[in-house]
């Protein structure tokens, strides 16, 4: 969590982040915390909304968190999955949304966001980067499991 006059929030594996405020949030993240690139983006966009006071959560699906979710592990570790306002949206959608939420990124949600633009990003990453960065994430832990059966 950040705190005035702190360092930005570092979120662990398995921890969630939840800034201050009265009511919950209206815009929540799942993320894969054990997948360096997810990690590293998502840790990106948290240290951003704790600086800006954003009403954005971020959950590991790692966590306890994820049984809110209503999402298997494996389906969440899939592609980026954002609620906001009731609603779940997953892939290029869900970075819209959630940059559309974080005045820093509103730009790049207004172009990801056009025609032609929008569609060519959601078919990059349907077909081409999601399923590399999972495949990469089973990879790693069949690698992990290997090695804690030696």
């Amino acid at each position: 969590m950040h705190v005035l006059g702190a360092s930005p929030v570092e979120l662990q594996p398995g921890q969630t982040y939840l800034p201050k405020m009265e009511k919950s949030p209206k815009t929540s993240v799942l993320y894969n915390a054990s997948c360096p690139v997810c990690n590293f983006e998502i840790q990106h966009y948290a240290r951003h909304a704790a600086e800006a006071d954003l009403p954005i959560r971020f959950d590991d699906l790692n966590s306890d968190a994820r049984a809110k979710w209503g999402l298997d592990a494996d389906t969440a570790a899939r592609r980026l999955y954002v609620l906001h306002d009731g609603t779940l949206t997953s892939g290029i959608p869900a970075f819209l949304v959630l940059w559309t939420q974080m005045p820093r990124y509103r730009w790049l949600a207004r172009v990801v966001g056009l025609p032609g633009i929008r569609q060519f990003a959601s078919v990059a990453y349907d077909f081409a980067l999601a399923p590399a960065i999972y495949r990469w994430h089973r990879r790693r832990i069949r690698k992990q499991a290997a090695r804690a059966a030696n």
